[in-house]
């Protein structure tokens, strides 16, 4: 079974065909020190984005424009994604893989600063999807505050919310480990969320508002 189950996750894994604006950006993340989104999650990323037909949407953490790419890719012709992160270097390389995919500028927004101190200056129920991707000790403020920004009926993506497949071993208790498992039990404690739990790339979390 276990056997069985790997090889349907590495098959899945190993599906999407990037093209070369993609690989580029993987080089790019690899560079700057940054670990991207693997390519199903990069795949569901925009099947996901495009499903939502959200018109505004947020990033926390660029890495190099993996994962933006592939939401803008999903997203619509007008939709905006506004990306926050507080490496400059991380945000020069997301915009130079925006500009490669031929995203017109207008259609993003890249905000240098902690997403600590970003999020909470966005304007509440605003957005249609809020994708997050960043530091560990900071993720149960952003899920926090992804709730308050999302619109009724809009979606919130928690990337490796698995940790590296760390989450489901009970003896696991490393600091990153017990906070994804935190962050789990408040999305699922959230009256106003539904949510599930995928295994794609190292777990992706995600949670629709529900309408009022």
């Amino acid at each position: 079974m276990a056997a069985d189950k790997h090889s349907s996750w590495s098959y899945t894994e190993g599906l999407p065909d990037e093209d070369d604006i993609l690989l580029r950006a993987r080089d790019r993340s690899h560079e700057l020190g940054v670990t991207p989104v693997t390519p199903a999650v990069g795949a569901a990323l925009t099947v996901l984005a495009a499903a939502s037909k959200a018109s505004t949407a947020v990033e926390v953490g660029a890495g190099a424009g993996v994962s933006g790419v592939c939401l803008l890719r999903g997203l619509g012709r007008n939709a905006v994604l506004t990306t926050i992160d507080s490496d400059v270097d991380h945000l020069r390389a997301a915009r130079e893989a925006y500009s490669e995919a031929g995203i017109p500028s207008n259609r993003t927004r890249t905000i240098s600063g902690r997403a600590a101190d970003v999020l909470p200056r966005l304007t509440d129920r605003a957005y249609d999807l809020v994708f997050i991707d960043a530091d560990k000790p900071g993720l149960p403020a952003y899920v926090e505050q992804a709730t308050r920004l999302l619109k009724d009926g809009g979606i919130m993506i928690v990337n490796d919310a698995l940790d590296q497949d760390r989450v489901a071993e009970p003896a696991v208790r490393e600091q990153s480990t017990n906070t994804l498992r935190q962050v789990g039990r408040m999305i699922r404690e959230n009256e106003s969320l539904v949510s599930a739990l995928l295994p794609t790339g190292t777990g992706l979390l995600l949670a629709v508002k529900q309408r009022a």
